[in-house]
């Protein structure tokens, strides 16, 4: 019988993660039908709980569902007990595992793809939800000396920080504080500004002269961000399509035992990126 998988989000039909799981279904000879399902907030505690009815094994989690998914889990792994948010179900007998894998997949595309170093960098993550809570406890534990979180709702942040118990490293800010913080080796854009292709309001002098940035969205999600690190003058610009497949590759580890091989997936799916980018 085919396995069943899904990812969860809203929207989510512009998700790559179901080519993503069939490539690595194909190249560890595993029979499993992984689907997106677009559920708003208020179905999604129901579809959830139908998808485990009919017998579905596990599922991705996306936005902006990765906080409110832990209420429905009987069990999570310390990760994301840390990181407060999931973005991975297991089936566990009668009820959900949950864990988060973002985390691990944003540092293995950074310090194993892409070569870099995250010691010692000074950060600054834009964003306080589900994505930016999964990340920040793998950057802190990758050995970053600081973490600067700053995000629209100050309590959000101020929750973030509390929760990952490191009061000498982790630092919250205002919005409004953004062009007093001095500059950084490190930002990330843990939110959804700039969708919609407006323009990033963000002050040049948060990036140092060998700064890293990197969006956790990809595509056009990430167009604004990636162009305000080019025109800041960012030595490296990264968008989250690695991180993606990363994170795939663990979760699908966790689901069937055994971590694919992701330079060829990434690799395909960076090539009809870059495609789409020459062609528009």
């Amino acid at each position: 019988m085919t396995a069943k998988f899904a990812v969860f989000g809203h929207p989510v039909a512009h998700s790559l993660s179901p080519r993503i799981h069939a490539a690595f279904a194909r190249q560890e000879g595993v029979d499993m039908a992984y689907v997106a399902r677009d559920t708003a907030p208020e179905d999604f505690a129901a579809a959830i709980h139908t998808f485990g009815a009919i017998g579905g094994l596990g599922a991705n989690i996306t936005l902006p569902h990765k906080e409110r998914v832990m209420a429905l889990c009987s069990q999570m792994s310390d990760r994301a007990k840390r990181a407060g948010a999931v973005n991975t179900l297991t089936r566990a007998g009668a009820s959900w595992h949950g864990d988060n894998t973002d985390g691990v997949g944003l540092v293995h595309d950074l310090t194993e793809r892409h070569r870099l170093d995250l010691r010692g960098r000074r950060v600054l993550l834009l964003g306080a939800g589900g994505a930016a809570r999964g990340v920040a406890p793998s950057l802190l534990d990758a050995g970053v000396d600081s973490l600067w979180i700053v995000n629209r709702s100050p309590e959000k942040a101020d929750a973030l920080s509390d929760a990952l118990g490191e009061p000498g490293r982790v630092h919250t800010r205002y919005v409004a504080d953004l062009g007093s913080l001095g500059d950084f080796e490190l930002i990330i854009n843990a939110t959804s500004a700039g969708r919609g292709g407006e323009p990033l309001s963000l002050p040049f002098s948060l990036a140092s002269p060998r700064c890293l940035a990197v969006d956790l969205s990809y595509g056009e999600a990430a167009i604004p961000f990636m162009a305000w690190a080019n025109a800041a003058g960012c030595t490296h610009r990264i968008d989250g399509l690695g991180m993606l497949v990363e994170q795939a590759a663990e979760s699908f580890a966790l689901w069937h035992g055994r971590r694919p091989d992701t330079d060829a997936v990434y690799a395909e799916l960076s090539a009809k990126a870059d495609a789409l980018h020459t062609a528009d």
